[in-house]
């Protein structure tokens, strides 16, 4: 046990003499100031109440009745209205550096999750473009919950939602056909709504190619020669009919659109080292028999498709009605602000709906826990997705799914805002951030503050090879700590704990970082179950600049022989917790800078 495990225990056991509830559970934080000693607790101020004394009174009787030798206590005090303040030896605390050491690459890991099952949904980016900053924020986040997840002992699955049906993916084909009529020579005339980034032309160049044609007149002669009319050139309204009949007529031409740019999108993702291990589409629950995945919890009929099957069920739920024409849901019985359209009158889905057979599907596949990463735009779905699954009925818990929003991200160049991509037109792509900053400053800057936090990426910092770029100055800690070992000609893990008289690690930032090393498994637990991968980025920051003072104020090669060899394994207990933070964010951790 760890000090503070074994000052918890004496806390405890003292608290249940005083005649303590059984529910009382002692908390021990660290101080702000570390003149207040290694921890604190307010455990006094808790028992005041159900004991009937004062909290400072409690607080003396409390320190009486412990047993703290074990624990390497070496003074206590009571501070203020009644804080009890614990101030360990130094060797109780470096003797703790052992445990990593031995533990290496694992250290930080625990099987608080026992295996369960979770599914962590992000990206999710329709396929009709490219993946912008706002992706790449998501990614990042996403990525970190899921290893956070995973070295917190849950089995996690990784998901992929492609949007690949509906009047967005209409438009995409639509418009790949206005770039072949622009490639074939005839005039580009693009209706509201539809996509007009150049990388539409890489679709439409892609499509040509697919099809084996000359170029774009030769294909559209051959495919569409009524799409040639010279009467189109004045009659956008009667071009646009044609195009979308074209389209709805041609389903073979949707999905080449559709596979181009997700091939684009994948290959964004390998590049940020992301993988996934299920690629979702939507459109697989308009697939007959696509009901057989929930029939488990929907029932059916042999043939009938998932969003079929889960109309079925919430008309017979007997929370739908019908208005105007369209059917409606009785969202607000189940908390959303209000009501809900599920089939509009012309006989088409709203987006809920799929929405939901999805999250069903979600469920029978056996994840009793899903996570979605979206961003801000996505909060109206919270309530309306959660009241369809409710309204169900068949046994998926409240307030499934989770979801993690996050804000917008805005990235500054010499100060100034950067607004647009010259190959998108509107958005500045993934590829081309990576392709400026490097993937480990991209993964780090995405994941430095609060999902809700608008982040400014400072592009121009992001790029720095100095102190200033906070992704630079950590990955120089640990590249620090292994030229200590390669300058030395030492193999780090030739270091045991058996030949190091942890009392020698007596300096004041030796202290703080050895307190800041062991702090590393806590930090990780809290950040996993808060789904909040910007502690880790923190963390690392700080203890990067723990590492830098301490290798800057105190020598380890050419010293006797006992403080060298308790400094060699702080350095290496200090690479290794730098190198497993780094991992769970996706960063690479240099031997060398």
């Amino acid at each position: 046990m760890t000090p503070v495990d074994l000052i918890r225990a004496a806390l405890l056991d003292a608290a249940r003499e005083l005649g303590a509830p059984d529910t009382i559970a002692p908390v021990l934080e660290r101080p702000r100031d570390p003149a207040n000693g290694d921890w604190s607790t307010n455990l006094a101020m808790m028992l005041a109440k159900p004991l009937g004394d004062k909290p400072r009174a409690l607080a003396t009787r409390l320190v009486e009745k412990l047993d703290l030798a074990a624990a390497g206590v070496s003074k206590v005090d009571i501070a203020g209205p009644g804080f009890i303040n614990f101030y360990i030896a130094s060797g109780a605390n470096a003797r703790g550096l052992a445990a990593i050491v031995a533990t290496g690459d694992a250290y930080g890991r625990d099987d608080s999750g026992a295996g369960r099952r979770v599914v962590v949904e992000f990206v999710s980016a329709n396929p009709t473009g490219p993946l912008h900053v706002g992706h790449g924020r998501q990614a990042v986040l996403g990525d970190a919950i899921s290893s956070l997840l995973e070295w917190t002992g849950w089995s996690v699955s990784r998901e992929y939602y492609y949007n690949d049906a509906g009047v967005q993916i209409a438009n995409l084909a639509a418009s790949v056909v206005v770039r072949l009529r622009e490639l074939a020579g005839y005039p580009t005339q693009f209706p509201e709504g539809w996509y007009q980034g150049e990388y539409v032309l890489e679709v439409a160049r892609a499509y040509i190619a697919d099809r084996g044609a000359s170029d774009a007149k030769a294909l559209l002669q051959s495919e569409a020669p009524g799409l040639l009319d010279a009467s189109f050139d004045t009659d956008t309204p009667r071009l646009t009919h044609a195009i979308l009949g074209f389209v709805r007529e041609n389903p073979d031409f949707v999905r080449v659109a559709v596979d181009e740019l997700r091939q684009t999108q994948d290959r964004d993702l390998k590049t940020f080292g992301l993988a996934f291990d299920t690629y979702f589409l939507e459109s697989s629950l308009y697939a007959p028999s696509s009901a057989r995945a929930i029939a488990p919890m929907l029932g059916g009929s042999e043939g009938e498709s998932a969003v079929d099957a889960t109309v079925r069920k919430l008309e017979s739920s007997g929370h739908t009605y019908e208005e105007d024409g369209a059917l409606w849901l009785r969202t607000e019985e189940f908390g959303d602000d209000k009501n809900r359209v599920m089939r509009k009158r012309d006989g088409t889905y709203t987006y809920f709906l799929p929405d939901v057979a999805y999250h069903v599907s979600k469920f029978g596949r056996g994840f009793p826990r899903a996570i979605n990463v979206q961003g801000t735009d996505h909060h109206g779905t919270i309530g309306r997705v959660r009241a369809g699954v409710q309204a169900l009925d068949v046994g998926i818990p409240a307030g499934y799914p989770d979801y993690i929003l996050h804000n917008l991200v805005k990235l500054v160049r010499n100060g100034e805002e950067v607004k647009f991509s010259k190959r998108s037109g509107s958005i500045v792509t993934l590829e081309e951030l990576l392709a400026d900053v490097g993937r480990d400053a991209v993964r780090y800057f995405f994941a430095m503050r609060k999902a809700e936090s608008e982040l400014v990426f400072d592009i121009d910092l992001a790029r720095a090879q100095s102190e200033e770029n906070p992704v630079y100055y950590i990955q120089m800690a640990h590249a620090r700590l292994c030229g200590i070992f390669r300058v030395g000609d030492i193999d780090p893990l030739s270091i045991a704990a058996g030949d190091v008289d942890f009392d020698a690690l007596v300096e004041p930032e030796e202290r703080e970082l050895i307190k800041a090393l062991l702090d590393f498994p806590s930090m990780l637990s809290g950040a996993a179950e808060a789904l909040e991968p910007h502690r880790v980025a923190s963390y690392l920051l700080e203890t990067a600049q723990l590492v830098h003072t301490w290798y800057h104020k105190h020598h380890v090669l050419g010293e006797p022989h006992a403080i060298m060899s308790a400094r060699l394994f702080l350095a290496q207990a200090s690479r290794i917790v730098l190198r497993n933070g780094l991992a769970v964010l996706g960063i690479a951790a240099p031997d060398r800078m």
